[in-house]
């Protein structure tokens, strides 16, 4: 949602000429987002994938190497592993947080075994203590990927300055947005210049045109810092609303026997990117049905992502069954829409909506006038 100087800052762009990957906006958004999170340095990109692949680049992850990484999440996770010529290794989830177990992380490591990924599913934590003791103990890298978890906060660290280093997605659908676009933030300035060179094609920063390395296009404009400055500087009032938006529907949602949540442990703060429930064994209609019967009342519900051992590049027949909390929460996990101007009624109507489908209950019947809802409206 666009509710501060993003109009003034593009135009301001658009008045100075300074559209592309040169301008003022590129250092204030880097700057403005490095303090947020905690740290030393922060480096735009095109977006949130190109974030992982510059610092798995920076890691020195290349072929022959593992990485371990949540089965339980978005598929640029595993395809940046892959982009190095590296293997992700699949770990469960736990279910209280659907994040990846650390309890199965340990069974996992193998003497190619470079490092961790962790992903703050849908702006809850990952327990960082335990994982970061075992990438301590076996000399493994630890990279956050915070995609979806912008001010999210581990035992008062916010997420991303707790490895060595986080990546973030501004995507149309995160707390934070530019449209497009993405950061590798880090406390360690080699790494930090090292990212900066790979996302330059490779161009050494005190020679112009000479290229000692093979980098790549993943340059931010200045537009889109421009909106990132932007969004950065109202970006307690967007944690605040989806915080909002999370109590609402935990309000209705909770007391209805055979829906999960995903627990806010008592060390998070969970940023809510998506409000996702799961539905128990014993609700007796599908997610299909459901995600139907929201989409008739104009409202639009998502299934949770695919578990990555199950897609085609991923697939290994001999991992089935491996994974039964990840296959739980995929195959009957919904995201309700979630985004900074959704208002209480409009939490209200889908709540109505969606334990009407579910036969709970028909006391939130909605006006037949109902404008649509949508997962995704505006741009966080």
């Amino acid at each position: 949602m666009l509710a501060g100087n993003e109009k003034k800052y593009v135009l301001d762009c658009l008045d100075t000429n300074w559209i592309s990957s040169r301008g003022a906006y590129i250092e204030k958004f880097e700057t403005a987002f490095a303090k947020f999170c905690g740290v030393k340095h922060a480096v735009s990109c095109t977006n949130g994938t190109t974030a992982l692949h510059l610092a798995l680049v920076a890691l020195n992850v290349g072929p022959g190497d593992e990485v371990i990484v949540p089965t339980l999440t978005f598929v640029a996770t595993a395809n940046a592993v892959r982009y190095c010529g590296a293997r992700p290794v699949f770990v469960d989830a736990e279910p209280r947080t659907w994040n990846m177990d650390p309890a199965l992380v340990e069974a996992k490591i193998t003497p190619r075994t470079k490092g961790i990924i962790v992903v703050h599913l849908y702006g809850h934590p990952v327990d960082m203590d335990r994982i970061m003791e075992i990438a301590r103990r076996h000399g493994l890298f630890v990279l956050e990927d915070a995609a979806e978890a912008h001010g999210a906060v581990y035992k008062g660290q916010v997420v991303g300055s707790i490895g060595d280093v986080g990546t973030f997605s501004f995507f149309g659908n995160k707390v934070l947005s530019t449209g497009e676009g993405g950061m590798v933030v880090t406390n360690d300035e080699q790494l930090a210049q090292t990212v900066q060179v790979l996302k330059e094609q490779g161009m050494d920063q005190n020679r112009r045109y000479w290229y000692p390395v093979i980098g790549y296009n993943y340059r931010m404009t200045n537009i889109a810092a421009a909106i990132g400055l932007a969004q950065v500087e109202k970006a307690q009032w967007h944690i605040q609303r989806r915080l909002e938006i999370a109590a609402w529907y935990r309000e209705q949602l909770e007391p209805i026997p055979g829906l999960m949540m995903q627990v806010e442990e008592e060390w998070a703060r969970h940023v809510y990117q998506f409000f996702t429930v799961v539905l128990g064994q014993d609700i007796p209609v599908s997610r299909e049905q459901i995600i139907a019967h929201l989409l008739e009342h104009g409202i639009e519900g998502r299934p949770v992502v695919y578990p990555m051992h199950t897609l085609p590049p991923y697939a290994d027949p001999a991992l089935d069954g491996e994974f039964p909390v990840a296959g739980m929460i995929a195959s009957r996990g919904i995201n309700l829409p979630t985004w900074a101007g959704l208002t209480r009624a409009d939490a209200r109507r889908v709540c109505g909506a969606l334990l009407e489908a579910i036969g709970t209950a028909t006391l939130f019947d909605p006006p037949s006038n109902s404008v649509a809802i949508d997962s995704t409206v505006g741009t966080s």
